[in-house]
């Protein structure tokens, strides 16, 4: 029997002693199933602690157990502790879940579109423009201008292209095109982007997927169209090889001049097989495919800076891609291209139309260059068959009729003329050059002969317009006083500006008002005038017209002025047609209809709009209606109608202008210098055995005559003006003192100066005195050859075609014009009151006695004349 006391079992209820509980005694070293280290333990130490072992434990998890679930229970019967509900802005945020279900959703539905897609979606035959149709071009009254002739396609193997043309082709359109697939969707969705945020109009497609636009579907700008050619791109480069494609792309691509295929446009613009392309040549090929009609620098000189860049960047892009040595490519020289050989049927004006209505045409977006090409097309242009035949006979009576085969200065002549209706904006005539197939450049929409002074009236409408004030703040109106000092420099705000323009022959005028500055075009109160309207009002007043916002060297400085830009015949009509106007611009036409299968295209409209006001536009008009009456373009008088205009002659004599209007009708006319073999811009001396050609002289015989035959048989309007307050014009009787015919630069003070101040026989006038006192024989230093009287006194020779006409507060000129008849007015008696009546020698055919005796019918610039 042991003696060792028996362990008593401890009552629940009472509470758990302090400290360790006595049990069997620990095995050292050995660790128990539950973490302790005696052999015989089942629990923990803190088990033990609190005098549970494993069945109490099993026993209180069971119990915890059911008291959680008895709480989430209990939880949800308790508003207080549920979770909060989404409100606000966080309901309108997906969870997670949503978003990875919309995700999945729409993976699967794009992925069963593009299956469908590219099952559906068949390679097809050929597209129509294999045979494509030519353009019928007609008058406005219904009756054939031109038929623009059928495709030129000539296809080659890849193997005839060198391998030096093929990498300028790859340069310059699909650098990777050998390793990328034959689409590429970061590009395009890249080209979409900067098409919609407006950085262009930008393409993303391979060059498999413009060969499957060109080939196989058309040009249209459709959603359908780009689905179909992404699918037949991928089948097709899944079925033909690289180089397949890269054949059929370059035989089915467009160069420009109707050239389908680089075969044919090696031929067009170099005049050789593709196969004798070196690698300069080869390189201005491939920049067409960018811009056919911008990059052909023959047909649009002033588009060489572009057209060389474009060359300069496929060149560079052979040499980073190792196709072409750097030391090569140093010595390169951009390769001039040939003149275009036109199609059969483009001869005379015809060519000239064509190629004008089709720029038209792409510029705004109507067709694109490459549809239009492919013919089938019907149009309908504003031209009219009588005022069109009219430009060429007055260009030929006054220009073609006097060249001479051995005058070397006679084969640099080049005309442009354009006229357009205000009313409408439509170009109802454009005299484009001699003929389309000896002369490509059509002048009247070529942009690279600087305007010269038929650009001061946009100066003048634009400090009316902006009430602006001179540098002592005094008002700018015609009658506003400027130095007219030679070579004076213009003052800023802040004094001399550096800028010291100097006015034709170095003469100086002394105090001249604007509007006898505006007469005879001098440069130095001009350039004084810009800088105190400001150069940036200028040029705005002058976009706002119609001169392009992009025309070069349309720059805000004072030189604006003088004309250094190089707008075109065209643009310059359209913003004088703005002026003839009242102010009102609608952006000018060529195109009255366009149809295609009995379907009429939507035309773009561009009603028009108030861009400078009437005041501005109509003061204006005034001003200039003096620059006909007794200014430098007095033959333009021979139109027999009031008349407003403004001469102008390039730098250099290079181009000379007439820019002018009746109420309707405006029309430019521009004679310019170029070498047929080089294009190098001539000055016009000696040409037609003049000394020089100004403004005043061809030019405005030709509008004079032009629009005399236009508007035959419409009665002659007066100009309805309504002129800004303080505009007004004096006028003075002949013999009354202090009006302004005493100005040193009085308007018959033996002045006979052209648009930019030269006399009219190239010298300084004669016979001015401080009192501006005129010369004997009243008219001044007027240019022999055009009828007027030297200012040695000399009888005029044979052949003139000016007499001096009067002019207000002087003797009036002349009472006869040359020996041989002149073409124009002969001269008056004294105080400007008469014209001539009756013709003389063998030009006697013209308005209001040409050339002729001084008659007594009245034409004067009194207010009371005719």
């Amino acid at each position: 029997m042991s003696h060792e006391p028996q362990q008593q079992r401890r009552d629940p209820r009472e509470p758990t002693a302090v400290g360790p509980v006595p049990g069997p005694p620990r095995e050292e070293g050995v660790e128990g199933r539950y973490g302790g280290t005696g052999r015989g333990s089942r629990g923990t130490s803190a088990d033990r602690e609190e005098g549970h072992g494993p069945a109490d434990r099993d026993a209180d998890e069971r119990h915890g157990a059911a008291e959680s679930r008895g709480g989430a229970r209990a939880a949800k019967s308790r508003p207080g502790r549920t979770r909060p509900r989404r409100t606000g802005l966080r309901r309108a945020v997906p969870t997670w879940r949503t978003v990875l279900g919309v995700s999945l959703l729409f993976a699967v539905v794009l992925l069963g579109g593009f299956v469908a897609g590219y099952l559906l979606v068949d390679i097809p035959p050929a597209n129509s423009a294999a045979t494509a149709q030519s353009n019928v071009y007609l008058y406005k009254d219904g009756t054939q201008i031109a038929r623009d002739g059928e495709v030129n396609r000539q296809s080659v193997r890849l193997s005839q292209i060198p391998l030096s043309v093929q990498h300028a082709v790859l340069a310059a359109e699909d650098r990777d095109f050998y390793s990328e697939r034959a689409v590429d969707p970061q590009a395009m969705v890249r080209a979409a982007w900067n098409t919609v945020t407006g950085k262009g109009k930008q393409s993303g497609s391979t060059i498999t997927q413009q060969y499957v636009k060109n080939y196989y579907l058309g040009q249209e700008q459709t959603v359908t169209r780009k689905v179909k050619e992404f699918f037949i791109a991928i089948k097709l480069d899944r079925e033909e090889s690289k180089s397949g494609i890269l054949e059929g792309y370059l035989n089915t691509s467009y160069f420009g001049r109707n050239a389908y295929g680089i075969q044919a446009a090696a031929h067009a613009y170099y005049g050789k097989d593709i196969g004798a392309v070196d690698t300069a040549e080869g390189a201005y090929l491939a920049s067409l495919l960018n811009a056919p009609s911008a990059y052909d620098v023959a047909a649009h000189p002033e588009n060489r800076p572009r057209a060389l860049a474009r060359w300069n960047y496929t060149l560079d892009g052979m040499v980073t891609e190792r196709w072409l040595p750097l030391s090569e490519r140093a010595t390169m020289i951009f390769p001039m291209p040939q003149t275009a050989g036109p199609a059969s049927g483009l001869s005379g004006q015809r060519g000239y139309v064509v190629q004008a209505v089709e720029d038209w045409i792409t510029s705004s977006g109507v067709v694109d260059e490459k549809t239009l090409a492919r013919g089938g097309y019907r149009i309908t242009t504003t031209l009219e068959r009588k005022k069109q035949d009219a430009f060429a006979a007055a260009v030929d009576r006054h220009v073609m009729s006097r060249r001479d085969p051995d005058r070397a200065a006679d084969r640099n002549v080049r005309v442009g003329g354009a006229s357009i209706d205000p009313a409408s904006g439509r170009v109802v005539a454009m005299y484009g050059g001699i003929d389309y197939t000896r002369q490509y450049v059509n002048n009247a929409t070529r942009r690279d002969y600087q305007v010269g002074s038929t650009f001061k009236p946009f100066v003048l409408a634009a400090a009316v317009e902006n009430g602006s004030l001179t540098q002592d703040g005094r008002p700018i109106t015609p009658d506003t006083l400027y130095d007219g000092t030679d070579r004076r420099q213009v003052q800023g705000r802040y004094g001399p500006t550096g800028y010291a323009p100097e006015n034709e022959d170095n003469v100086s005028y002394g105090p001249v008002s604007v509007r006898l500055a505006t007469d005879h075009s001098v440069n130095s109160v001009y350039a004084q005038l810009a800088q105190d309207v400001g150069p940036r009002r200028v040029r705005e007043t002058a976009v706002a017209l119609g001169v392009p916002e992009g025309t070069p060297d349309l720059t805000a400085t004072p030189s604006i002025a003088l004309g250094v830009a190089t707008a075109s015949v065209l643009d310059m009509a359209e913003a004088y047609a703005t002026l003839a106007n009242h102010g009102r611009h609608g952006t000018y036409t060529l195109v009255e209809r366009i149809t295609k299968d009995g379907m009429e295209l939507e035309l773009p409209e561009t009603p028009a709009r108030q861009v400078i006001s009437r005041e501005a536009a109509d003061t204006t008009t005034s001003v200039l209606m003096g620059v006909v009456r007794q200014g430098s373009g007095m033959a333009a008088l021979s139109a027999g109608r009031p008349a407003a205009g403004k001469t102008g002659t390039a730098e250099g004599d290079k181009a000379a202008w007439f820019a002018g209007y009746t109420p309707d009708l405006a029309t430019v006319v521009a004679v310019m210098g170029q070498d047929p073999d080089t294009g190098v811009q001539k000055s016009l001396y000696g040409a037609l055995g003049l000394p020089r050609i100004n403004g005043g002289g061809v030019p405005a015989a030709i509008w004079g005559e032009f629009t005399a035959a236009a508007l035959a048989g419409r009665e002659a309007q007066d100009f309805d003006l309504t002129i800004a307050e303080g505009a007004e014009e004096d006028f003075y009787l002949p013999d009354e003192p202090g009006g302004p015919g005493d100005d040193l630069a009085g308007p018959g003070g033996g002045e006979g100066r052209t648009d930019d101040g030269r006399t009219d026989d190239g010298r300084v006038g004669e016979g001015r005195s401080a009192g501006g006192s005129p010369p004997p024989n009243g008219a001044g230093t007027g240019r022999a050859t055009n009828g007027g009287i030297p200012s040695d006194g000399r009888t005029p020779p044979a052949g003139g075609t000016t007499g001096r006409p009067p002019t207000a507060g002087r003797t009036g000129g002349s009472a006869t014009g040359g020996p041989v008849g002149g073409a124009d007015q002969g001269g008056g008696a004294p105080g400007g009151g008469t014209r001539g009546a009756t013709g003389g020698g063998v030009d006697d055919s013209g308005p209001q006695g040409m050339g002729g005796t001084g008659g007594t019918d009245g034409w004067g610039v009194l207010p009371d004349g005719p």
